[in-house]
């Protein structure tokens, strides 16, 4: 399997860091976690194609991590040589956000059904609702899981497990350490979690940036998760506040998981790739 941060920043705008997205490849699949500000553009950097997604898999309906949806759906939709019905999975809520998307993409599914005579309906969206169990995507070797996390007041939250050729990624999303982290990431071959910086966070003092510390894993409890679930490693995500590219705050943050995780650590780039 091939795991690739498309976007490794978080709600705060920042230059050189697209919204959360992740692309896990394995085989002939490919499978899309989250989509937010500019995954379909790094995707495209990656060398994937939005017709050739298998499916888009969200963790949770927080706009951050849903910024592209829109992009990904007309984009598949208008660039499709024939009909190619895009498949999300993700917890409840997720099918009243994709008619919702839909909705605001009335007037342009109207002018482009208008326009090009070979388009003869709109863009077909196929959701799967569920907060845990398997996911069946029909992919012959890939076994898709889902478990619940802990994002509250954000309910419900979900992470996603995915095992192919021998190979485990454990992809939990916003969340604190819960019993679903463990059940998703346990004996994990990669861990992508998001993680924020406790020390930074409560230097800055800012009252709606302290407020972020309650549902997000700091560096040091996604270290001690990967180290207490005997992960091989462990991939920082979602970073906030977010180092600058090549600065030597980024060794700081690995730095940080590698006190208490004697495993691999890396702090996730746009376009980092991973091999499990």
């Amino acid at each position: 399997m091939r795991i690739t941060i498309l976007g490794s920043g978080s709600p705060l705008p920042d230059a050189d860091r697209a919204g959360p997205a992740t692309l896990v490849q394995a085989g002939d699949a490919s499978l899309l976690v989250d989509c937010g500000r500019g995954a379909l553009m790094r995707l495209t950097a990656a060398g994937a194609a939005v017709q050739a997604l298998s499916a888009v898999l969200v963790t949770h309906l927080h706009s951050d991590h849903l910024t592209d949806l829109d992009d990904v759906i007309t984009s598949r939709w208008a660039l499709s040589l024939g009909p190619n019905p895009l498949r999300v999975v993700g917890p409840p809520g997720t099918r009243r956000i994709v008619e919702r998307t839909l909705t605001v993409l009335e007037d342009d599914i109207a002018y482009r059904l208008a326009h090009h005579a070979d388009l003869t309906e709109g863009p077909q969206v196929e959701v799967t609702e569920l907060d845990e169990g398997p996911v069946d995507l029909g992919i012959a070797g890939l076994r898709v899981t889902v478990a619940p996390t802990d994002h509250a007041p954000v309910r419900p939250t979900i992470g996603f497990r995915v095992e192919a050729d021998g190979a485990v990624v454990a992809l939990v999303g916003d969340t604190v350490p819960c019993p679903g982290v463990d059940q998703l990431a346990s004996g994990a071959d990669v861990y992508v979690q998001t993680t924020v910086r406790r020390d930074l966070i409560q230097a800055i003092g800012l009252p709606r940036l302290l407020d972020v510390l309650d549902y997000h894993s700091s560096v040091e409890q996604a270290a001690e998760t990967a180290a207490r679930l005997g992960v091989g490693t462990l991939v920082l995500t979602h970073l906030v506040p977010a180092p600058p590219i090549g600065s030597p705050a980024e060794q700081e943050w690995a730095d940080l998981a590698a006190a208490g995780f004697d495993g691999g650590v890396v702090v996730a780039r746009d376009l980092t790739a991973i091999e499990a």
